[in-house]
């Protein structure tokens, strides 16, 4: 059974949020991680020039629990960038935040194979 062209326009919506999302995630992780002089007005210019992507694209309500937090994440930024907050501050509670995120996505995407030395017992 094909589905209706509304359900599809509204998953490519919903794909292409989601993907805006990632993109300023990462962007701003990788200038946070990998950044040897962190600056306080570098951080504003990138959180300007990623949120011109994100101004592009309608939100999409998202229910899955891993990109309502990746939305909640992309807001934090946005709020970090209009605060006064220390520069160092800034940094660190992102790359926490940001880290907890990773860790929740891989916790669902990978589970341990417990009692793994009792399968080849009786192999022996």
């Amino acid at each position: 059974m094909a589905k209706s062209p509304g359900k599809k326009v509204e998953n490519t919506q919903r794909l292409r949020y989601i993907r805006v999302l990632e993109r300023f995630k990462k962007s701003m992780a990788g200038y946070l991680l990998n950044s040897e002089e962190v600056s306080k007005e570098i951080f504003d210019k990138k959180v300007d020039n990623n949120r011109r992507y994100l101004e592009r694209i309608e939100p999409v309500a998202l229910y899955k629990g891993e990109f309502g937090d990746l939305e909640k994440l992309v807001k934090k930024i946005i709020a970090f960038r209009d605060s006064d907050d220390e520069i160092e501050t800034i940094r660190s509670e992102l790359l926490y935040t940001i880290n907890q995120l990773e860790k929740s996505i891989n916790n669902r995407r990978y589970s341990k194979d417990k009692h793994t030395a009792d399968k080849f017992k009786d192999w022996d």
